[in-house]
């Protein structure tokens, strides 16, 4: 997966076109079966990313106490 340079931006922008994909009902199985294969590996990068900012925020607040 090319997340390497890839954003937390992109990775939320990329979803949100999935999920309009997946609502309009036009995919077929096979292209389902990706869309949801990608939608699970972005859902667990922005994860991750959000994890490592929220342990990042913590150490500077608790810097400042």
């Amino acid at each position: 997966m090319e997340e390497l340079a890839l954003t937390y931006s992109q990775a939320k922008q990329e979803l949100e076109e999935i999920v309009s994909a997946i609502e309009s009902g036009q995919l077929d199985v096979d292209a389902l079966t990706e869309k949801v294969k990608r939608a699970s590996e972005l859902i667990a990068f922005c994860k991750e990313k959000l994890t490592k900012t929220d342990t990042e925020l913590q150490k500077i607040l608790d810097k400042i106490d």
